[in-house]
């Protein structure tokens, strides 16, 4: 069988593997749990992934532009072939073809893979972008393949004439399978036919870390760290998203932006007693001609001012910030280490819920609000654990209630997370009805 994986997240070369560490997590389960479905099938995919993600993954790359090449062309391309598909459905004849048209052509199976940017936020990567998307769909559709969306979190639609495109296009597949519920939730309010539609778990619930001896150094001098006084760990991850003010990257900051953040480790260090390790979870990387290098990404100043801020006010104790850089593997084995996790970040949430370690998770402070954190957080059972950092004190009452019930929080992350992912496996098992 052919299969083809495009969509929403074809994006430049190291986007999906290097930067944004949840990305990966969610990257490598999903063509594992495919090809351990089909494990016989040519599969190819317009994410532009590593050479040695292809050797390992057995995946061929095509052409990023195929989907979408951020040119003046691509909507004008994906409206022909449209056009051209309606005109073989008519009269089973093709007038011309493009290279996408060959790929839909040889595919048995598509698989759309948009993650949370099947909708508005698709065009904030991209002019016309969620138009182009929609329009690769529908031509995939009238060329009667077998279409489905795996592991999304769509919406929102506030473009009315997109909403009822999407509506269309959103009927025309043959499986939709959400990663929460508050996506398919969302999708029924505003009148889309979810009878194909079911609700699952996120793939990065399957992502396997680094073994614990390969991050045993680090781990140590986290526990070492500061005083000789024996003490609990808690990983505090945040990021741009978090903060009250937009946009998500601005930067510089002032330092009384870190305020509610500061009090909050704080409170860790002076009401629990433990230790903070200020984390990174995101990178950043050197792209050709440049050679490749992995670096520091995003967050990694974000924590690093955090940290300048909480040693100013001279208030807590035992607080050390990561400054090395860790592939995905690695962070999440860091994470497992932890004794309770604060994550502003989802993915890293779903790193140490995964792992039966205590989190509170951070929504987003400012809009665009994400109501995928909420979502996952539901699908994993903890979704009182979800704090607003806009909400004042409900950070600091988060943290208290989290530590408070540390215990019975592993027991039923214990209980529950074996079922978790069994739900993300779910997706590719579907697959074989169609």
């Amino acid at each position: 069988m052919n299969i083809l994986i495009t969509g929403q997240c074809t994006l430049h070369w190291g986007r999906m593997e290097f930067g944004n560490i949840g990305n990966y997590y969610i990257i490598e389960p999903f063509f594992r749990e495919l090809r351990r479905v089909f494990p016989v099938s040519e599969i190819k995919t317009t994410f532009q992934m590593s050479n040695r993600f292809c050797k390992e993954e057995s995946v061929s790359i095509l052409p990023m532009e195929l989907y979408y090449g951020w040119n003046d062309k691509d909507l004008e391309q994906a409206r022909e072939e449209v056009v051209l598909a309606r005109q073989y459905q008519s009269s089973g004849e093709l007038p011309k073809s493009t290279p996408y048209i060959e790929e839909v052509l040889w595919a048995d199976l598509i698989v759309d893979f948009s993650g949370d940017i099947w909708g508005d936020n698709a065009d904030f990567l991209g002019a016309d972008r969620f138009e182009v998307g929609l329009l690769k769909n529908k031509t995939a559709q009238l060329f009667g393949k077998k279409t489905v969306m795996l592991a999304g979190s769509p919406g929102p639609f506030a473009n009315p004439q997109l909403k009822k495109m999407a509506k269309d296009v959103y009927g025309g597949f043959d499986l939709v399978t959400n990663r929460e519920p508050l996506s398919t939730h969302l999708l029924e309010q505003e009148g889309f036919d979810c009878s194909n539609t079911l609700t699952l778990a996120c793939p990065a619930f399957l992502f396997e870390p680094a073994s614990e001896e390969a991050v045993a150094e680090t781990v140590k001098n986290i526990y070492d760290f500061g005083s000789s006084e024996s003490k609990p760990i808690v990983g505090f991850i945040m990021c741009g998203w978090n903060f009250e003010e937009g946009p998500f990257d601005k930067w510089p900051r002032e330092d009384k932006d870190y305020d509610l953040f500061a009090e909050a480790v704080e409170f860790i260090s002076k009401e629990i007693g433990a230790r903070v390790c200020l984390m990174s979870h995101s990178n950043g990387f050197d792209i050709p001609p440049e050679t490749f290098r992995l670096k520091h990404g995003r967050d990694y100043p974000v924590i690093k001012q955090l940290q300048n801020v909480i040693e100013a006010r001279g208030i807590a104790k035992d607080v050390i910030a990561l400054d090395g850089i860790y592939g995905a593997w690695e962070t999440k084995a860091i994470i497992k280490s932890f004794d309770m996790l604060v994550s502003g970040r989802v993915h890293a949430a779903v790193a140490a819920l995964s792992q039966n370690v205590p989190t509170v998770v951070v929504d987003y402070g400012h809009e665009p609000k994400a109501h995928k954190l909420k979502g996952f957080a539901t699908i994993a059972g903890v979704e009182e654990f979800v704090v607003d950092p806009s909400s004042p004190g409900a950070l600091k009452a988060g943290i208290m209630n989290c530590w408070n019930r540390r215990d019975q929080y592993r027991k039923l992350l214990n209980v529950h997370i074996p079922s978790v992912k069994k739900q993300a496996k779910t997706h590719f098992d579907l697959l074989k009805s169609l």
